[in-house]
């Protein structure tokens, strides 16, 4: 069974929209919903995080912030269904780093591209650094 994310065409565009903005530098952030039946995950909220690290070959949310996301989220009932980051230069593939940082083996891994002109997403599942790919939906 392969695991689904969906998002909304404007959630998508907000994420790419964070993600150029923050380039050079990785952009990161946590896309909150519900899980549903059959791995199938709905994203109803986009938090649009900092990268504390302010590197551009990985990321660091900061705890202070990621606790207030993570109280709004229980207080809407929402799960951190995928966390999301980018890779200014390089593809959107879990690098070492992302898979040594993947802390939530529940949730997913957006990965957003923007080493072409066009950006690329991919999503993934990682679970003690096995990396299946996931199917991304935008509707």
């Amino acid at each position: 069974m392969t695991d689904v994310l969906r998002l909304t065409a404007s959630q998508m565009a907000a994420i790419v929209a964070h993600a150029r903005a923050c380039k050079p530098e990785e952009a990161c952030g946590i896309l909150a919903g519900n899980q549903l039946p059959a791995g199938v995950r709905t994203v109803e909220q986009v938090y649009l995080m900092e990268n504390a690290e302010h590197s551009s070959t990985f990321y660091l949310m900061d705890s202070q912030e990621q606790f207030k996301v993570f109280d709004q989220m229980n207080q809407m009932g929402f799960d951190p269904v995928a966390i999301f980051h980018s890779h200014p230069h390089s593809p959107a593939y879990p690098s070492g780093v992302d898979l040594e940082l993947a802390f939530y083996p529940d949730s997913l891994y957006l990965i957003v591209s923007l080493a072409d002109e066009e950006p690329v997403a991919r999503v993934f599942s990682i679970v003690d650094q096995n990396i299946v790919e996931a199917e991304l939906q935008t509707s």
